[in-house]
């Protein structure tokens, strides 16, 4: 079943991207006004999928119900040419985390079914410690020429994200400035020498009461310099406040780093952040309103010369969700219409371990719980029309036209 359901994915992908050849995962990356582009600037459209890796047992989700080198193969039959790989700050800066191996790591929740698993699937990366079988999880992927962009997303192992979690802002419980730059300058140095390790996104979702712009101009400056300092091949991708849906105080003082070429900003937008405008509204007046929000709040960026990253948006893929159906649309014309880079919440079809539930079904995931098969092919289908560039630097021509939705 599971091989007949990726022969049908991948045909699809194979219409929606005729004419369009991914870039090799072992390109180097920079910026050229809005776009991100390779060494003989040419245009590269980052068409990903987030792969999480920051809950508390700190292994990529999945490898207890698939092999790493086929859950790669998918993401890149699925028509994914990169995966926004997330990580906790503590996995290579505490002891108590930074020591474990996989099986300790599992052990210590009580993940015996998982564990399990994963010595039947993944047998080679048990007894690595937690941040080699994260590389193992890189190299997979660069293997099927999948690129990589490394996603600080908490300090603090767990689910994210929340107000009061500790995790939020530089100063709160877990988010101590001196150690997150400590665990950004490792990662980019443990990741170097890594080709298909093309980014490396600062912080997600900064968030809660502490937030304030001057702590965020002066951390994330320090941080996007420690990271290039340490590894200048990545381009480095820095998230706004409140969730990550506010980058508009950046209209009146640009970021200052020492480097050029090498920064991108990053904004995120769900359905369910309006609540449920979409299903109550008119969906092209509500549409209008939002997108026009969005714009003036962080894709204002683009007309100013600065790539931006929609890092994260997505949907409830069982398709009975008449609220993000409607924003789907919306989303996914202006993703069009802007030609704008992207990650797809979320490739996860199930968790090890998530808010204290075991195994839970995660429906925005493209997989299905098994990690078997798409959880729906008509979403993918749709999704498929985005993966390819439409316009910018030295784009290659446009293929035929595809409905998106």
């Amino acid at each position: 079943m599971r091989q007949n359901a990726l022969v049908a994915a991948v045909w699809l992908v194979a219409i929606a991207l005729a004419g369009y050849e991914r870039a090799a995962a072992g390109v180097t990356l920079s910026t050229a006004s809005r776009w991100i582009v390779d060494e003989s600037g040419n245009r590269v459209k980052l068409a990903c999928v987030n792969w999480p890796s920051h809950l508390e047992p700190m292994l990529a989700e999945g490898l207890g119900k698939q092999p790493v080198d086929a859950i790669a193969r998918d993401v890149a039959a699925m028509g994914f040419n990169c995966v926004r790989l997330t990580w906790p700050t503590f996995m290579v800066t505490n002891a108590s985390y930074s020591s474990l191996t996989v099986a300790q790591s599992f052990q210590r929740l009580n993940l015996t079914e998982s564990l399990a698993g994963i010595r039947v699937n993944n047998p080679a990366v048990v007894d690595l410690k937690l941040i080699d079988a994260f590389k193992t999880v890189v190299s997979s992927l660069g293997a099927s020429n999948v690129m990589v962009i490394l996603d600080n997303h908490v300090s603090k192992p767990g689910w994210c994200c929340g107000n009061n979690d500790g995790n939020g802002f530089f100063g709160d419980a877990f988010f101590d400035p001196d150690v997150w730059v400590d665990g950004l300058t490792k990662m980019a140095t443990i990741f170097s020498g890594v080709p298909n390790v093309v980014g490396m996104s600062l912080r997600n979702e900064l968030r809660g009461p502490r937030q304030n712009t001057a702590d965020w101009y002066k951390y994330m400056q320090r941080g996007a310099e420690a990271v290039h300092a340490a590894n200048s091949r990545v381009v480095v991708i820095l998230s706004g406040l409140s969730f990550d849906n506010d980058l508009a105080f950046l209209n009146s003082r640009q970021v200052s780093v020492s480097f050029a070429g090498k920064v991108a900003f990053e904004v995120h937008w769900y359905g369910f952040s309006n609540g449920q405008e979409w299903r109550a509204g008119n969906a092209n007046q509500v549409c209008a309103r939002i997108a026009a929000s969005v714009a003036r709040r962080a894709l204002y960026l683009l007309d100013q010369g600065w790539p931006v990253f929609l890092s994260e948006f997505g949907v409830d893929n069982r398709g009975g969700n008449v609220n993000d159906n409607r924003y789907y649309g919306c989303v996914a014309a202006v993703a069009a219409d802007l030609d704008l880079d992207w990650a797809l919440w979320t490739l996860q079809g199930s968790y090890y371990l998530r808010e204290g539930v075991l195994g839970l079904d995660e429906v925005y995931g493209v997989l299905d719980w098994a990690w078997c098969k798409p959880r729906n092919d008509t979403a993918l289908s749709r999704l498929n029309a985005l993966q390819r560039p439409f316009r910018g630097s030295h784009s290659p021509p446009l293929p035929p036209a595809t409905t998106l939705y």
